[in-house]
């Protein structure tokens, strides 16, 4: 009976032993199993490469500056038609990385053309568009934002992606429009953690139908506005005069146009590294799924930023209570009117001559003038007499025989102004003396004399004084002399 019981036993034990071993093989199968899953989970939450952001803008509008700047490079130089560059896109969870392409168009339409080079009809469905809007001239925003939508259509149209695709893209886009939900400041987890996904019963979820301006213009693709060098807000207000009223206009018209094309709006400025980093996590945001907290920002008016979704026809309407002066459906260019072109005069810079420099040029000008000519009182010639000088002889003639008060100088040609000046008046006079009509008690004669006395002259004029005695003394006796011999004819 022993032999027989250990044999029961011994089976017994072997029956354990094979179960144990089956139990092993189950537990390798689920742990091979485990990781396969693991793995293939990985590779298919790996982020996605052949992404696309595609860039619209004026020239000078800072399109490329502000795209090199989320790239973390400095932009220096000036590409044409289409230039690219990538943005490094990091999963701080998984430790994944991938790059993003960035196509920058030109500003200029002859470049549309090479577009083709960077969306084709297979890679649409990853891009994202980005219209970037020049603040500092705003006068030029809402024909730039017009412009560049039917460029980004007309090439869309071309690529002739079949309809049921295409509508498929336009249902997503309205659908994520939709379902937009503000964010919770209390979220926790890493800014770079990707999104949940959509659970069965989400999708039964009720959603509200658009308005009707909403999405009127479906591209199919997501759209970001980015208003750039928003710092010049300050300038437009010193220089341009702008007030509130005028900001708050300009914005209504951009969320408007946001409003057609599902749009998200940011406002941006590289000078004061405004609104970057916020930029970049929406972006990666919208095209790789990454989780978002950040809610819009509609307080300050250098620095609004609109997700897509959350805006709205009532929403927009505030903007309209401040307005005094405008109306919201007043035109844009009617409103916000681009200031004269100023054009640049450049006035060559006139240095100041030096004075001594300009006083002796005038000197010189002067002194190649003629001289004033003087009237000088000379005496009649004298009658053709024998005298002995021979007539042949040339001599000085005609010299008046005056006194020395009465000699003329004429004026020396290399004197200034003012002297010539005094030395035609001092001409005037001595030809005023020189004339033999005064009177003894003339208050003229006396006044000349007391003048003479007063500057310390000589009186050099008592020899006229003398003949002028003479002369009217010499009458008084020719009136006597006359008369006694004309009484003695009558007697």
């Amino acid at each position: 009976m022993a032999p027989v019981l250990e044999k029961k036993l011994l089976g017994t034990g072997g029956a354990i032993d094979t179960l144990d071993n089956s139990n092993e093989d189950e537990e390798g199968q689920n742990l091979w199993s485990s990781i396969l899953s693991e793995v293939s989970t990985r590779s298919r939450s790996k982020l996605p490469s052949g992404k696309n952001i595609l860039v619209f803008g004026e020239d000078g509008s800072g399109k490329t500056t502000i795209m090199a700047k989320l790239q973390g490079a400095e932009h220096n130089k000036k590409g044409r038609g289409l230039e690219y560059l990538y943005l490094s896109v990091h999963d701080e969870d998984r430790d994944d990385q991938t790059r993003c392409n960035v196509w920058i168009l030109d500003g200029d339409l002859y470049h549309k053309g090479l577009l083709k080079f960077a969306v084709s009809a297979e890679s649409l469905k990853d891009t994202l568009t980005v219209f970037v809007a020049d603040m500092s001239r705003p006068w030029s925003i809402m024909e730039s934002l017009q412009k560049w939508a039917s460029v980004l259509r007309d090439h869309i149209d071309k690529l002739k992606i079949p309809p049921e695709e295409m509508r498929e893209m336009e249902q997503k886009l309205v659908k994520e429009f939709q379902e937009y939900v503000e964010p919770e400041d209390t979220t926790q987890g890493s800014p770079q953690r990707r999104a949940p996904t959509l659970s069965g019963s989400e999708d039964d979820s009720v959603v509200l139908p658009l308005g009707e301006n909403v999405l009127t213009h479906n591209l199919g693709i997501p759209v970001l506005i980015v208003c750039t060098k928003c710092d010049a807000v300050s300038v437009l207000e010193k220089e341009h005069d702008y007030k509130e009223e005028h900001f708050d206009f300009i914005q209504s018209h951009i969320r408007r146009f946001c409003l057609h094309y599902g749009a998200a709006l940011i406002y941006t400025s590289v000078k004061e590294e405004k609104n970057l980093d916020l930029l970049y996590k929406y972006i990666v945001h919208k095209m790789y799924g990454f989780q978002f907290t950040n809610p819009a920002l509609v307080v300050e008016k250098d620095a609004v930023f609109i997700p897509s979704g959350w805006d709205n026809e009532k929403k927009i309407a505030i903007l309209h209570e401040n307005f005094t002066t405008v109306k919201p459906d007043d035109a844009f260019e009617d409103v916000i009117i681009k200031p004269p072109i100023r054009k640049l005069v450049h006035d060559k810079e006139v240095a100041a001559e030096d004075e001594q420099v300009f006083l002796m040029k005038q000197q010189s000008s002067l002194a190649k003038q003629p001289a004033t000519p003087t009237r000088v009182t000379e005496p009649p010639p004298r009658a053709p007499t024998g005298s002995p000088r021979p007539t042949g002889r040339s001599g000085p003639a005609n010299v008046a025989s005056v006194s020395p008060m009465t000699t003329v100088k004429k004026p020396d040609p290399n004197m200034k102004g003012a002297a010539a000046n005094e030395g035609v008046l001092a001409n005037f006079f001595n030809s005023l003396l020189s004339k033999k009509t005064g009177t003894p008690g003339s208050p003229s004669a006396g006044g000349v004399q007391s003048s003479a006395k007063k500057a310390g002259q000589k009186p050099v004029l008592t020899d006229v004084q003398a003949e002028l005695d003479r002369m009217t003394r010499k009458p008084d006796s020719m009136v006597t002399t006359n008369n006694t011999s004309q009484a003695d004819n009558e007697a």
